[in-house]
């Protein structure tokens, strides 16, 4: 029931295991026990829930919880940092540029100008610390470009150009576990739109599935080894749905990004995948 309901909070103080109910009174605001905590499973995606700031209150309050830790959570949040990580561990990745916001409103003719050198169009611009395909954009001009990277500056101040695969099958895969992580078997997204956006993810269920995706043997072992990397790589723990392309004429694969909050709607991949 919505009545009588209290916001709540938890005290970043290890020992002060509750949480607490923010009282209004007359005397001010004030702090009640509600419940004693065991563990947290926080289903929170996005800015806050993923990236490793909630983390960090529940490892002050000393607090059990489900999924990656601060490290782990942050680093899969942000696109950019991400990205040099696997880099770094020679996993595949879509050809990437980062801009700042203070770029694009100094010169924005010359982060034009750069990001074309990236690759011919399509690009896809889109904010590094956002989830949800929210502030993408898929550009196939110039002016698609800067209308692009004013649509994902808005939600950060890092802004990844990307280089837009075409003919590309979009591959999730769900890894499970902490030091000894494995992987699902890979599904198949069939999008409804001409990207997997927040629209197909959330809101209408459109898109469809196939699991296990009809890949090649060694494609899909390639996928799962490439999937546990990643994970371990960023200090993932718990669980993660690691999401990839596959060019369809020649089977290449790159690892696109990894999610350490995966959704858990009834039309969510990651719980469909260990199904």
């Amino acid at each position: 029931s919505t009545e009588g309901m209290a916001r709540v909070t938890l005290l970043p103080e290890a020992g002060t295991k509750p949480l607490y109910a923010i009282r209004e009174t007359a005397e001010g605001r004030r702090l009640e026990p509600l419940v004693d905590l065991d563990v947290i499973f926080p289903v929170l995606h996005g800015t806050f829930g993923e990236d490793g700031t909630l983390q960090g209150l529940f490892e002050l309050a000393d607090a059990a919880y489900v999924g990656a830790g601060v490290v782990g959570s942050s680093v899969g949040m942000d696109k950019g940092v991400f990205k040099d990580v696997m880099v770094a561990n020679n996993i595949p990745v879509v050809d990437t540029l980062v801009v700042l916001r203070a770029e694009i409103e100094k010169d924005m003719a010359a982060v034009i100008a750069k990001a074309e050198t990236l690759s011919e169009y399509p690009l896809f611009t889109k904010p590094a610390n956002l989830g949800s395909s929210v502030g993408v954009t898929k550009c196939n001009n110039r002016s698609d470009l800067q209308e692009g990277l004013m649509e994902a500056a808005s939600f950060d101040r890092r802004i990844l150009v990307q280089k837009g695969i075409k003919d590309v099958r979009e591959i999730e895969v769900s890894v499970l576990g902490n030091d000894d992580p494995v992987a699902s078997v890979p599904g198949e997204i069939l999008p409804s739109r001409e990207f997997y956006s927040y629209e197909s993810k959330y809101i209408d269920g459109t898109s469809g599935y196939e699991i296990p995706a009809r890949l090649p043997h060694e494609t899909t072992q390639m996928i799962r080894e490439y999937a546990v990397r990643a994970y371990k790589a960023i200090d993932c723990a718990g669980m993660a749905r690691v999401d990839f392309f596959v060019e369809k004429d020649t089977n290449k694969v790159y690892l696109n990004e990894l999610n350490t909050i995966p959704g858990f709607t009834k039309i969510s991949m990651y719980p469909k995948l260990w199904e």
